[in-house]
């Protein structure tokens, strides 16, 4: 293990720049010479799977207050996969941000990534990803009393959008309305507070993350339809083949034997406005 975190300072440092803004104009490469398939060597002999997932996001992966458990469909997903890779194993779970996510995984701190990760080619060049599992789309969440009904309503000189530092919404959003001022916060409660508190006109993510904040809170709205494709996958370590192999392989016969399907209805079929076989497709 210790190999391998000497392997990756470097590319870690690097994609922290890559993943913390969403872009970098520094080509980055996997590291080559920390040892191949080590993480699913030692998840297959201590029967032990670290996951690095979400706590601040509701349906996909949050922490319980009145439990201090982690849940949600990303939750659920990571413990199935850990099951089907190897049945004797248990699935432990490390809250990790957008923007901690990726360096932690290269240095070695956790074994795999599954919280509301999109594949980009960006991020290709840094991790692996599995087949995608979940089909997301960036969106708006607004005010109650917004008049606001698509992202066309806020290209304009004046407006103002909120987004999430290491989340790649912050640069897709800039495509669809150059003229707005994007304004990067920490974590999505400081932008669902700013949203709230009337810092910004609309705030913009995946519409799987919107949809969650929305549930309980009605202050706000999703709005608009998608307006982008965000396919999630699992990220693993490129020197990390077999792992890979492994979450694919585990996540087909999740689709195959109905129990993807089960876990998507069970998170998403009673949230007002998400059709939760969509994100199945």
């Amino acid at each position: 293990m210790q190999m391998k975190k000497v392997a990756g300072l470097t590319l870690s440092v690097l994609a922290t720049g890559l993943f913390v803004g969403g872009v970098s104009t520094t080509p980055v490469q996997a590291a080559t010479d920390a040892p191949k398939n080590e993480t699913y060597d030692r998840i297959k002999k201590t029967h032990k799977m670290n996951w690095g997932v979400k706590g601040d996001t509701k349906l996909m992966g949050l922490t319980d207050i009145k439990t201090g458990k982690l849940e949600g469909f990303d939750i659920d997903m990571a413990k199935a996969i850990t099951k089907r890779i190897d049945p004797k194993a248990k699935p432990e779970l490390t809250q990790i941000t957008s923007g901690t996510r990726v360096p932690m995984l290269l240095n070695g701190n956790i074994d795999a990534i599954i919280a509301t990760m999109t594949i980009t080619p960006e991020r290709e060049k840094v991790v692996d990803f599995s087949e995608p599992y979940f089909n997301a789309g960036q969106a708006l969440m607004v005010k109650k009393s917004s008049d606001v009904k698509s992202i066309k309503d806020m290209n304009h000189k004046g407006a103002r959008i909120l987004g999430v530092q290491g989340s790649n919404s912050i640069e897709n959003v800039k495509k669809f309305a150059p003229k707005a001022k994007v304004v990067a916060l920490p974590d999505y409660a400081t932008a669902l507070t700013a949203l709230e508190s009337g810092q910004g006109d609309a705030l913009t993510t995946d519409n799987s993350i919107l949809y969650g904040m929305a549930v309980d809170n009605h202050n706000v709205k999703v709005v608009g339809g998608t307006f982008t494709t965000e396919p999630y996958g699992v990220a693993v370590d490129k020197n990390d083949p077999k792992l890979t192999k492994a979450i694919n392989k585990a996540i087909d016969e999740m689709k195959a034997d109905g129990s993807y399907d089960k876990l998507a209805k069970k998170w998403f079929s009673n949230v007002p406005g998400m059709h939760w076989k969509e994100v199945t497709e």
